[in-house]
């Protein structure tokens, strides 16, 4: 019974262009270059595993020397006008020289002599310069037919020789309709969420089909059952993937984690697993818009189910959780272990945030920043109330009767309007300058009021008959009192430089005010100043005597007290002008007049003086 039994791969391919699955556009054509007898000398067919591309080739082989469908597909390669040549295994020079030969025989029958090579792309270059001559120029009976899945490892001559097909995946619909018109001749019982199952797991390929039906069915019987033949497949079912989903909803770990548990027990494999979910999160990303769902190639019911469980998130949601579950897909593959890495995924599914409550949240923050800004738009109305306009007694109108005496207790109404602010003053690089004089005084009529910022409740009292404003002090101004100066800029610093250093000379050793003699200021914020240093010793040194230094310099600036942080220097050895071989080099460059002397007289550099 054994002996008699053909794989179902090999029972049902096809024997005519009619059934070929989902290549009509190559069908058709080479039906009607037969019809039209425009027969090219040499084709290529390329496409990926499993979709008819050597049956394509028996096909028209057969057609056009008109053997009869009785034959079995397999059996044309006994005849001697249909040549089958597996190039993964012939792919010397000597292999291709035995095609030459083969070419010059005619056909014992029929009108042409066919060579069907597959996997063409495994010839050797030699092998391909070898069939070059007579691809280009073969004799009127003979047909090259190239079967590859990797089109861009062919060479472009051959290429250029060739009428190119490309074949493309089959649907899993059109897998799943082939499938069930041979069960139906089989006499097989099958649903058809397993016959879906059976159309995703081959991606895209007939052949892949039908050995997991063979498959099923040696594990099943003639009536397959759905649990069945996940057993027999080692699949994960939707059901596990749908109760996950629910996990991540209820935000459940630990039945999240128990199902892990539980398919790791079964054997199921974690890359599998993890493939299965990230598809399932596709169709549930997909089936939150009806318009989406003839992408999804699943069943009608399963359909349905998806659309139930996907009203349970949003669609940012569904698109992290895909993402997330997509990366640890490619992490899985190095992880030293991989279930303590699928653990953590999960737990990441069920305790991720949804958008919804962190959309809330940012809407509760904005709804605080807002009351914020209200409340302290507020207090500054509160604290500006009491602003008063100036008017000189000139000006005054007698009818408005105001005292202005300090303990009368009336409020002062004026109707003078303030003047204008003065313009501040600007630096030497034309910015307002930073210096604040103690108080800031503004000219009304003749008399001087203070219109300096109040900190909580401003202070009020009079000034040669006026209402003026007192507050505290800044911290600049404190400063200011102090004696430090207004405002120091890196080239005020880079000026009085060298006096800080002569100061220096009198309180630091001699070797340390050497190696401080390269040393330059460089850069300056926040009252921080950057010191370059020539090498390493250099910036230990201003470490270690910082304090010092930063009281010299303070004391030159007038009191401004800065932090000091050494940086070596990091000299460009094309740019290094503190090498006198450098310079001596560049002078020669520069110079013709001077490299003709040298050139005459010789010249050496002089290193006792620097």
């Amino acid at each position: 019974m054994s002996e008699q039994y053909k794989a179902l791969t090999r029972k049902y391919r096809p024997v005519s262009f009619e059934d070929i699955v989902s290549q009509e556009h190559v069908s058709s054509t080479l039906k009607n270059a037969i019809k039209n007898n425009r027969i090219s000398h040499a084709y290529l067919f390329c496409g990926p595993r499993g979709v008819g591309k050597t049956t394509m080739a028996r096909v028209f082989a057969r057609t056009i020397n008109g053997i009869s469908t009785d034959v079995d597909g397999e059996a044309l390669n006994n005849t001697l006008n249909i040549i089958e040549v597996d190039a993964a295994s012939n792919n010397k020079v000597e292999d291709a020289q035995r095609i030459r030969e083969a070419v010059r025989v005619p056909p014992q029958s029929g009108t042409y002599k066919i060579f069907i090579i597959d996997e063409v792309h495994m010839l050797s270059k030699s092998a391909f310069n070898a069939l070059l001559k007579t691809l280009e120029e073969p004799p009127a009976h003979a047909i090259f037919i190239f079967a590859t899945t990797e089109p861009h490892k062919v060479l472009p001559t051959i290429l250029s020789r060739v009428q190119r097909f490309d074949f493309r995946s089959i649907q899993v619909s059109e897998i799943v309709d082939r499938l069930r018109a041979i069960c139906d001749t089989e006499k097989i019982t099958i649903d058809d969420e397993s016959l879906h199952i059976i159309g995703r797991k081959a991606d895209g390929a007939l052949r892949d089909a039908l050995g997991i039906l063979d498959q099923v069915i040696a594990f099943c019987g003639t009536e397959i059952k759905h649990q069945a033949m996940l057993d027999a497949l080692n699949v994960v079912g939707s059901d596990r993937l749908f109760q996950l989903m629910d996990f991540v909803s209820d935000k459940d770990t630990t039945g999240g984690i128990k199902l892990v548990s539980d398919l790791l027990y079964e054997g199921h494999d974690t890359q599998e697993f993890l493939i299965s979910l990230t598809e399932h999160l596709r169709n549930l990303t997909l089936a939150k818009d009806k318009r989406n769902l003839f992408a999804i190639d699943v069943s009608k019911e399963h359909k349905q189910r998806l659309m139930e469980a996907a009203a349970n998130f949003s669609d940012d949601d569904l698109l992290r959780m895909l993402h997330l579950v997509h990366e640890a897909q490619f992490k899985v593959r190095d992880a030293h272990q991989p279930r303590i890495l699928l653990e953590m995924t999960i737990l990441k599914l069920i305790r991720m945030e949804k958008t919804d409550g962190l959309a809330s949240l940012l809407h509760e923050l904005k709804s605080m920043s807002g009351n914020a800004s209200s409340g302290q738009t507020a207090q500054v109305n509160a604290t500006s109330e009491p602003e008063v306009k100036h008017q000189s007694s000139a000006n005054r109108p007698a009818s408005s009767g105001a005292s202005y005496g300090g303990n009368s207790g009336t409020t002062a109404q004026t109707t003078s309007t303030p003047p204008a602010p003065a313009t501040p003053k600007k630096d030497l690089f034309g910015k307002p300058s930073l210096s604040r004089t103690r108080n800031r005084l503004t000219r009304v009529g003749d008399n001087a009021v203070s219109t300096k910022k109040p900190d909580d409740q401003p202070e009020t009292g009079m000034i040669d008959g006026n209402l003026a404003i007192k507050t505290d002090p800044s911290p600049d101004q404190n400063e200011q009192e102090n004696g430090e100066a207004k405002t120091v800029y890196l080239h005020d610093i880079k000026e009085k430089w060298s006096v800080c250093l002569s100061e220096l000379e009198k309180v630091l050793p001699g070797y340390v005010c050497v190696s401080l003699t390269n040393t330059r200021p460089a850069n300056l914020k926040n009252r921080e100043l950057v010191l370059e240093c020539n090498d390493e010793l250099a910036s230990k040194l201003v470490e270690e005597h910082q304090s010092t230094i930063s009281q010299k310099l303070a004391s030159t600036l007038g009191g401004y007290t800065l932090r000091l942080r050494p940086r070596v220097r990091k000299p460009d050895p094309e740019q290094d002008d503190s090498d006198p071989y450098n310079r001596y080099k560049k002078l020669l460059e520069k110079d013709d007049q001077l490299r003709i002397i040298v050139d005459l007289f010789g010249a050496e550099l002089d290193f006792s003086e620097r």
